[in-house]
């Protein structure tokens, strides 16, 4: 079994999936706060933070993160602080110029311990997803996946 650390290193050797985890970044860079204003609670807080944070950095970032925290997504699963700062800072310099400005985030529902958004940075990405659970103001669980054009 390949470990998390491995798997980043693997994943990110393809040009394609350095610019598929490019746009999660791109998506929280460019977001400073989407969740419905309606929606109250930990989880839209914690949504709020984690898309505002990537304008600040990673070590805003890991904030919402804490030490059981797992991301699984299309380039691995990413577990712990450790793990997760590396997955990030993989974003942070892999992301092609332009692909901020590209974002549109589509939909985002929160509910309960539960955020979800889909969104897209074209020509990249056409669709883009993440759900975060939210316990004890931290990011517990998140999914995340990006379908690259490429």
């Amino acid at each position: 079994m390949i470990t998390g650390g491995s798997r980043f290193r693997a994943a990110y050797k393809t040009r394609a999936t350095l610019v598929a985890a490019a746009f999660l970044s791109a998506a929280l860079l460019s977001t400073p706060s989407h969740a419905d204003e309606a929606a109250e609670g930990e989880a839209a807080a914690v949504l709020n933070h984690h898309l505002g944070a990537f304008a600040k950095g990673v070590d805003e970032l890991m904030l919402v993160y804490g030490e059981d925290s797992v991301i699984f997504s299309n380039v691995g699963t990413f577990r712990g602080p450790t793990e997760i700062r590396a997955f990030f800072d993989g974003f942070m310099i892999s992301a092609p110029e332009g692909l901020w400005d590209a974002f549109k985030l589509n939909v985002t529902e929160v509910t309960d311990e539960v955020a979800y958004i889909a969104w897209e940075a074209k020509p990249w990405v056409p669709l883009g997803t993440d759900t975060l659970v939210v316990r004890d103001g931290k990011i517990a669980v998140q999914t995340y996946t990006a379908y690259s054009a490429e």
